[in-house]
């Protein structure tokens, strides 16, 4: 069983930049693929990133890719995600997500535990 918890989320400006942090529950976090996903007003719940197990290897949305970076901290278990350059259309909640899967899953019945959410808001 892992509990994610998300922090960081905000409001902010076009071009600005936040970070988004997910810490997680049990001793047993390195064994996790770890995601973020985002949702944002009258959408589906799409992916934005993943990070392998020993953090050496990530995966991104088109969407995202070049202004946002995942990374992990396995003896804090701890996740995060560095947006920079956001954009009124990464204006969401984003959900830290965690699984056993191999690779990086991009469906969400893909992953087996999520956190509550943390609302992002990009002001133009």
């Amino acid at each position: 069983q892992v509990q994610l918890v998300e922090s960081g989320g905000g409001l902010v400006q076009v071009g600005g930049s936040l970070r988004l942090s997910c810490a997680a529950s049990g001793r047993t976090f390195s064994s996790y693929t770890m995601g973020w996903f985002r949702q944002a007003p009258g959408k589906e719940r799409e992916f934005v990133a993943a990070i392998h197990r020993s953090g050496a290897s990530t995966n991104y949305a088109n969407s995202v890719k070049g202004r946002f970076t995942i990374s992990r901290d396995n003896a804090k278990n701890t996740v995060y995600l560095q947006m920079n350059g956001l954009k009124p259309e990464d204006t969401a909640v984003y959900y830290c997500t965690a699984t056993l899967r191999l690779g990086f899953p991009t469906r969400q019945y893909e992953y087996d535990y999520w956190g509550q959410g943390t609302q992002v808001t990009v002001s133009s």
